[in-house]
């Protein structure tokens, strides 16, 4: 077989994002990311018709075409390589479920930043979780003892965009499992996880903040109440 990088979905993309290379964008972007990661110079709306041409060309048949698709796409160098990657894993709703969580924790571990972390845990990670509750709790839990930092932050955003699905049990216990770190990205997730549950359980949301006030850090309590102000149900 030949080498990821010589596979021919391989071989588009590097095209495809050469031909549209910007240096000066190139350095723009990484700066903002604070990466030394580098960039092709592409933006997202000139990304979006590769990705359609990716769905196109190379449909995932059976599921494990689809995880060689997305690790071949992720071991490529250049930031824009790998969001190519992590939208390539989200155009195929079948293949999002717990079978994939292996790879959805590498992305996750070797991304190790938000910009790859944050899609991965909130799209696919998120959408396995509502298709294979009962199968994806036990995980979650576990993820929310694990070592890695992205994939402790994982377990709380996961819920976001659930909505009235959410399990509230859940998030409200990973909120105070983790409440003690000092660290800025779970302390923001732990806000971040509560307020989108709050647009649909303000009551709920309420309550926990005022009950864990002294538990919750100041970040955490001001992100997780930016929705229940704005609505009127705290001043």
């Amino acid at each position: 077989m030949p080498r990821a990088r010589e596979t021919p979905i391989v071989k588009l993309v590097q095209k495809e994002f050469k031909s549209k290379a910007d240096a000066d964008k190139a350095v723009e972007m990484a700066a903002y990311m604070k990466t030394a990661m580098p960039f092709y110079g592409v933006q997202k709306p000139d990304r979006i018709p590769i990705y359609k041409l990716l769905k196109k060309e190379f449909p995932a048949q059976s599921h494990e075409q689809y995880v060689d698709n997305v690790r071949a796409l992720w071991q490529l160098p250049h930031r824009e390589e790998k969001y190519a990657a992590l939208e390539y894993a989200c155009m195929f709703p079948q293949y999002i479920n717990v079978e994939s969580l292996e790879l959805y924790a590498q992305l996750i571990e070797s991304g190790a930043w938000w910009d790859f972390v944050d899609v991965v845990a909130i799209n696919l990670v998120g959408h396995a979780y509502l298709k294979e509750r009962l199968k994806m709790k036990g995980t979650i839990d576990r993820w929310s003892g694990a070592k890695d930092m992205w994939v402790r932050r994982s377990s709380l955003i996961c819920h976001n965009h659930h909505k009235a699905q959410t399990d509230r049990e859940q998030l409200f216990a990973t909120c105070l499992k983790l409440s003690h770190e000092k660290e800025f990205f779970i302390r923001k997730a732990i806000g971040w996880a509560l307020r989108e549950y709050s647009y649909v359980d303000g009551k709920g949301v309420k309550k926990f903040l005022n009950d864990n006030r002294d538990t919750l850090s100041p970040l955490s309590f001001r992100e997780g109440a930016k929705g229940l102000i704005r609505s009127g149900l705290m001043k």
